[in-house]
């Protein structure tokens, strides 16, 4: 049944003006969408993507790192016992379960934090994340038993969850579906970069140890985290909050009064066309619960949960475990050779991401080819580390590990992508802000599976001539599992398709039949795809 008509509150109304002013702004967008200069509209998102995307980059970057670093704390300064597991004096079950814990806050709390922001202002939001894991990063330095490992683990997750799926939902304020694959695409670079640049500056962090009476890993824990605090906000200013319609003002009432007031991100003409543009596809309007247990109970979620979640579950096992598996290769790499082995894994990750996410957007149609031909390269890559060679220190092992790397990196874009581009014409709003931080969270199942019951949090498996083959195997089996539910995805999306969701259709015509919102499925866009101009800010 469908949702009862809500009128707008004064937050919505900020937000899209009067209904009113909108219908008589929406008479001619249709003709208008025609005589705009296809180069502005491209100029316009150019300078979005100037403001938004180096933001997201750097933040991407630093919340990463924090979160990751505790991986590479378990071989650093290891020949002279100041690794994380004899500082802490923890076993290798206990290192796995701190590891879990973060990951179960961020399956707890992803929806409730996309939700909120969803009713807040983004930048704040966003603003909020990054500060909370940069001081809770700096906070690490202060771990001297398993209960503060935990404790500060737990927190952590907690304060990190809505990251990555606030970053999708937000990116579609401001841009199409159709445009935000190549976005997320580039700054989920960043997390390549950062698994790369830590690995590499870990090698430094070891040469401090001792400093000021502090080991290496503590050295790494407190300037990641002291950085992270400050630009997380400096995001106050440097994000834009949420695009309003020409002629309308934000105003500062309330709680608004205490926060900086950010520049926005188009004036003049450039927001004109941008907002033209963008109503096409933007269906802003207060939601309720039945909204969001429409999103949640539509089946189109689940294959994408779990396609979520085998890709993501390897790439924090690799990037959790990557030197843990060096080393099982060959147990003669001191803790340096181990962090400068550990880099060229997420160098190939970032290659991959940089030459498929383009493609993917360009035929977006296959994406679930593009996916789970990635994820095959994946599958080899684990079986050749698995299984090549005739020795524990057979390098191509390690070459192995390097085409994990290399078919991890577009799986994660896509699959946001591909999530948005179905819930957002279909539920609006909340279906991206519910459906990406569902995905994401569920999918971060995996992540507890391969942190907590894996490797070192499987001591069996780490005998015998092939280290870690059945934690290999698990990995490989779950990834079976992504490949599997994008096929079931393409088939049902072809019998049943992907029409508007009956309370959003209802809701998107006034009383007396005229549209208040116009979407156009991102016409232009489709018509420009292939090879043609693939590689244009499109």
């Amino acid at each position: 049944m469908a949702s009862e008509s809500i009128g707008p509150s004064p937050m919505d109304k900020e937000i899209l003006g009067d209904v009113p002013k909108q219908r008589e702004f929406h008479q001619d967008v249709e003709v208008g969408l025609e005589a705009i200069d296809i180069d502005r509209v491209e100029r316009v998102y150019n300078k979005l993507d100037r403001r938004i995307i180096p933001a997201f980059w750097v933040l991407y970057f630093l919340c990463s790192a924090i979160r990751s670093n505790v991986g590479l704390a378990q071989t650093m300064n290891l020949d002279k016992g100041h690794d994380l597991a004899s500082e802490l004096n923890l076993t290798a079950k206990q290192v796995s379960t701190g590891l879990a814990l973060f990951y179960v806050c961020y399956v707890l709390f992803d929806l409730p934090s996309n939700l909120v922001m969803s009713k807040l202002s983004p930048h704040v939001w966003m603003s909020r994340i990054v500060t909370g894991v940069g001081i809770i990063g700096t906070c690490l330095v202060a771990m001297k038993a398993a209960w503060s490992f935990y404790l500060l683990r737990l927190l952590l997750g907690i304060v990190i969850a809505g990251m990555w799926p606030g970053m999708s939902y937000y990116l579609t304020l401001f841009y199409p579906p159709s445009r935000t694959g190549k976005r997320i695409g580039r700054y989920f670079t960043a997390a390549q970069v950062s698994a790369a640049v830590v690995g590499l500056v870990s090698a430094g962090f070891q040469k401090m140890d001792g400093l000021a009476g502090l080991v290496g890993f503590q050295w790494m824990f407190l300037l990641y985290g002291l950085v992270g605090t400050l630009v997380g906000i400096s995001l106050l200013w440097w994000l834009p909050d949420r695009p309003l319609p020409p002629g309308e003002v934000r105003t500062r009432e309330g709680w608004r009064r205490f926060i900086p007031q950010s520049k926005p991100a188009l004036t003049g003409e450039d927001a004109r066309t941008h907002y033209e543009d963008l109503t096409r596809v933007y269906h802003r309007r207060a939601w309720n619960m039945n909204d969001l247990w429409h999103v949640v109970a539509d089946w189109r979620l689940w294959p994408l949960a779990i396609m979520y979640f085998g890709v993501v579950g390897v790439g924090i096992g690799t990037q959790s475990y990557g030197t843990v598996i060096i080393r099982g290769i060959n147990p003669k790499l001191t803790g340096i050779q181990l962090s400068l082995l550990f880099a060229p894994i997420w160098v190939m990750d970032l290659i991959a991401i940089l030459i498929v996410t383009p493609l993917s957007d360009r035929f977006h149609h296959h994406r679930a080819l593009f996916f789970s031909a990635a994820v095959m390269l994946q599958i080899a890559g684990l079986l050749i580390t698995t299984f090549a060679g005739n020795g524990s220190s057979s390098w191509s092992r390690y070459g192995g590990l390097l085409i994990v790397g290399f078919g991890l990196g577009p799986t994660v874009p896509i699959c946001m992508t591909w999530t948005n581009e179905i819930f957002q014409p279909r539920h609006g709003e909340v279906g991206v802000a519910a459906a990406s931080a569902i995905v994401s969270g569920l999918g971060n199942l995996g992540s507890i599976l391969t942190t907590y019951a894996l490797y070192t949090g499987w001591p069996a498996d780490a005998v015998g001539p092939h280290k870690y083959r059945k934690s290999n195997l698990v990995m490989i089996g779950i990834l079976c599992a992504s490949i599997l539910s994008a096929a079931v995805m393409v088939v049902l999306l072809k019998i049943f398709g992907n029409p508007r969701a009956k309370q959003i259709s209802s809701a998107s015509s006034t009383s007396e039949g005229e549209a208040v919102y116009i979407d156009g499925a991102a016409r232009r866009e489709v018509q420009q795809r292939g090879l043609g101009r693939m590689f244009c800010f499109r």
